[in-house]
């Protein structure tokens, strides 16, 4: 294999920028979500409202390990979306399961499905990248 095949940076290049940017936006969005839920109405579902700070953190570290694109970061960016996954589709259960817990949207709640199921996609294919590009 050449040099260029085991570069980290491979990451961050052509559709490597799509995703980043999906996850930059899925950051600012559950961070923002997760704030104002919080703020005003925390007493109303407060695991759903810190779930979705979860997310929002996991969020924020995948797009900056997947951004910064380095040896460690790829590590990082790998455990952050494989979290990503088991909490999408744990979550994603549970808010069935329980809905009483879950009185309003949050990222992860019902796979996604105020967000379009993207919660759910994304971290396949995030992992899918990684994988592809190692």
């Amino acid at each position: 294999m050449t040099e260029s095949a085991h570069d980290p940076a491979r990451t961050k290049h052509g559709p490597g920028r799509i995703l980043i940017a999906v996850y930059g936006v899925f950051a600012l969005a559950a961070t923002a979500r997760a704030g104002v839920q919080i703020a005003t109405k925390f007493h109303d579902a407060p695991i759903a409202y810190l779930l979705s700070a979860l997310a929002a953190v996991i969020y924020i570290a995948a797009t900056f390990a997947l951004a910064k694109a380095t040896t460690v970061s790829r590590k990082v960016a790998t455990a952050a979306i494989a979290i990503e996954l088991v909490g999408v589709i744990g979550i994603g259960i549970f808010s069935y399961a329980a809905p009483d817990d879950f009185p309003d949207q949050t990222v992860w709640s019902h796979f996604g499905q105020g967000y379009g199921y993207v919660p759910l996609v994304l971290p396949v294919l995030g992992l899918l990248w990684l994988r592809r590009t190692r």
